[in-house]
């Protein structure tokens, strides 16, 4: 054996133990991460139900609130409430309000969770450049108290919110679902909100949240309370909203200050609607989607997106993605991701998930045509104005898992209305974003059939050559270093499962899934620089194994006490087992990199370049650089030409020069930052802001830290 190979192996040793630890933790993963809660899970028990869903208040206030439902688009249907306008309440519905509020518009904020409406994650700040990038120091750091190990009664954390700076404040929500208002240039406390909500893994396993939304009036009153306001949600389905200056709850917003976004939870109401993701912001309208348990149980409560009035919260109309009648035998198809808008047409761009049960279609096979799609609604009313079906009849989980981003593209001497459209599969669809239509070829191509009973899988699914996928079509292939560890294990393994390249369906043998539900793209999505035309994305290179198992085998399994990485699906023909693709020694049977970052010219669909990012460590070691690494979180751009961002495994942030993707900075922090940066000026001076929170799924490690980092003075 060469001494390059022995090096090698005991580098991939090292690095069996962080991988390992990623698979042991899975039991800890949510749906967002592409990962589930580990073990046969039982539904809850009719008590815990009732509480979950509200109970009979819940139907009080159903009772008392007038509404009205109307078909919208291809599937989909729209209630209005008391606060909304019906869609066909006139000969033509009310045209969406052009425009951005103004607060959103201060060329020196952070005003919202992807840096604006558009979900572009782009700074015009200037002042930190790739010449002097290498001089940023830690400005300021702050500790909210706010994190658990898991060791105790609390559920461990996994903070991934992104800080926002409006107002001449820098807000932040903590996975404990408090506010806290700081100085957005010492770091220095000036309020905090608490709820005092339960701290209860309710749906997730994990104590979660991605931050806090903004809103404020056009034209503010001097001396009126609650003109400004900040909101935050629970895993308990409740919503709060409180005085931007002063951190009390507003009186007037739904009852002193709170709102049980669980009182519309009422079909298949087997859990409550987790309010992680903070609220898209638009015309006094918050615009909210939801969270579940995922993989448990086949009939769910079905997809849907509230609108709410911003001062009241008051109910203007609730989106449906499924038809009325699926719902008794499936559900979900909800959006748990952020959301993007355009403020000049008024359009709001959905990114839907997958229906449940996921592994299983056999008892959903009708068509569905809003799962899994990007689709663009009608502020004003809900309406569809056009969707476009990513997966059909997904049978893989792969959700549409992140905000699409609108951009303007400078093509063939056009400028087109563009979106990009990040994908768990790999994809980047580039669509006019008016209209849905393709601006790169999307091509309908054959893909393997199921050979499970009951399972019609489709057909054909959509796939798209320019821009080059951001994972390959087919799989690394096996890894020398851990097939020659595992003595073959990963070859005989590979061998004995289904593959046939993309869409290879779930199967009783076990499919070889690549990409799996990890991704691809995760939720954080890309950024945009505007000015160039390029895009940037971080995604994962992961293989999983997919294998559906029999109900009446699922069952002795279950009777047994076997847990890791089984899941139910309901009553369905099928439970499900997911695992890694690894030895023995908990190392990856695949070829790396396991995590890139990757730019792309916008204009001809070329990616300008490909590199690993991140490493993996662990024992005080560091993989090799070329490996790269799994990463959560997502990249901001800033007009100098610099990309900032953590998500990587080895708890470092990151500043990359944007034309040549070269790492010309970073800094380590007490955990990984699966969070997108905040990047504000404040006083003449450019901050980059990091919430660095940690998750399990990429190490051991949470924290509770905001660190801020500035050139000196």
């Amino acid at each position: 054996m060469k001494h390059q190979d022995v090096i090698a192996i005991f580098a991939s040793l090292l690095l069996a133990g962080a991988i390992g630890y990623v698979q042991a933790q899975e039991d800890t993963s949510t749906e967002e991460e592409g990962g589930q809660p580990q073990g046969i899970t039982e539904t809850q028990d009719d008590e815990s139900e009732q509480d979950a869903s509200g109970g009979e208040a819940q139907t009080d206030q159903d009772d008392g609130e007038d509404s009205t439902v109307t078909p919208t688009g291809p599937g989909g249907r729209v209630e209005t409430g008391p606060a909304g306008q019906s869609p066909s309440g006139g000969d033509q519905p009310e045209p969406p309000r052009q425009g951005p509020d103004a607060w959103m518009e201060s060329a020196d904020s952070w005003a919202t969770f992807n840096g604006d409406l558009r979900a572009q994650k782009y700074s015009p700040a200037d002042q930190i450049t790739p010449e002097n990038v290498g001089e940023l120091e830690q400005a300021w750091e702050y500790h909210t108290g706010d994190v658990a190990d898991g060791s105790d009664e609390v559920p461990m954390s996994v903070w991934s919110a992104t800080p926002l700076f409006v107002n001449d404040t820098l807000y932040l929500g903590t996975p404990f679902y408090r506010i806290i208002a700081l100085d957005p240039g010492s770091g220095e406390e000036k309020w905090i909100f608490d709820p005092e909500a339960p701290l209860e893994a309710l749906t997730q396993p994990n104590m979660k949240g991605r931050g806090v939304a903004y809103w404020e009036a056009d034209e503010p009153q001097a001396g009126e309370a609650c003109q400004k306001m900040v909101y935050v949600g629970t895993m308990d389905a409740k919503l709060y909203g409180v005085d931007a200056d002063t951190g009390e709850r507003c009186a007037d917003f739904g009852d002193n200050g709170m709102v049980d976004v669980n009182q519309w939870n009422t079909v298949n109401d087997k859990w409550p609607l987790s309010l992680f993701q903070p609220p898209t912001v638009y015309n006094d309208t918050l615009f909210l989607g939801w969270a579940g348990k995922d993989w448990t149980d086949a009939v769910a409560p079905p997809g849907t997106v509230f609108a709410l009035d911003a001062r009241t919260g008051e109910r203007k109309w609730t989106f449906h993605a499924l038809p009325e009648e699926v719902v008794d035998r499936t559900g979900t198809a909800n959006v748990w991701a952020s959301m993007s808008l355009d403020p000049e047409s008024g359009l709001l761009y959905i990114p839907i998930s997958s229906p449940s049960p996921n592994y299983y279609g056999g008892e959903r096979t009708e068509e569905l045509p809003l799962a899994t799609s990007v689709t663009a609604l009608n502020t004003e009313t809900g309406e569809v104005v056009w969707s476009r079906q990513l997966v059909h009849h997904d049978i893989w989980d792969y959700d549409t898992v992140a905000p699409p981003t609108l951009v303007d593209i400078e093509k063939d001497g056009e400028t087109v209305p563009a979106l990009v459209q990040p994908s768990k599969q790999g994809f980047l669809f580039v669509l006019n974003r008016e209209t849905g239509e393709p601006v790169y070829p999307i091509e309908e191509r054959e893909v393997p059939a199921s050979d499970a009973e009951g399972e019609q899988a489709s057909p054909t699914q959509p796939f798209v050559d320019v821009p080059e996928p951001v994972v390959p079509d087919e799989w690394p292939g096996i890894s020398r270093i851990a097939d020659i560890v595992g003595l073959g294990e990963c070859s005989r393994k590979a061998e004995g499962l289904r593959y046939e390249g993309r869409f290879t369906p779930p199967s009783v043998e076990g499919t070889l899934a690549y990409p799996p539900t990890t991704g691809g793209s995760q939720w954080g999505g890309g950024a945009v620089d505007p000015e160039r035309g390029v895009f940037v994305i971080n995604s994962n290179s992961v293989v999983q194994i997919y294998r559906l198992i029999p109900r009446d085998e699922y069952q002795q399994l279950e009777q047994s006490g076997e847990t890791g990485g089984y899941y139910a699906q309901g009553d369905t023909a099928y439970g499900f087992q997911l695992e890694t693709f690894l030895n023995w020694a908990g190392m990856p049977c695949w070829k790396p990199p396991y995590g890139t970052l990757a730019a792309y010219d916008l204009s001809t669909g070329e990616r300008l370049w490909n590199e690993p990012f991140g490493q993996v460590q662990k024992h005080g070691f560091y993989m090799p650089e070329s490996w790269g690494s799994v990463t959560i979180g997502a990249p901001v751009i800033t007009r100098s030409g610099l990309i900032f961002i953590g998500a990587s495994m080895d708890s470092r942030v990151r500043a990359i020069d944007l034309e040549s993707g070269e790492v010309l900075w970073k800094h380590l922090v007490d955990a990984p930052a699966v969070s997108m940066p905040a990047v504000y000026t404040y006083e003449g001076k450019q901050y980059v802001t990091f919430a660095v929170g940690g998750n399990s799924i990429l190490l051991p490690k949470v924290s509770d830290q905001v660190v801020s980092f500035a050139l000196p003075d």
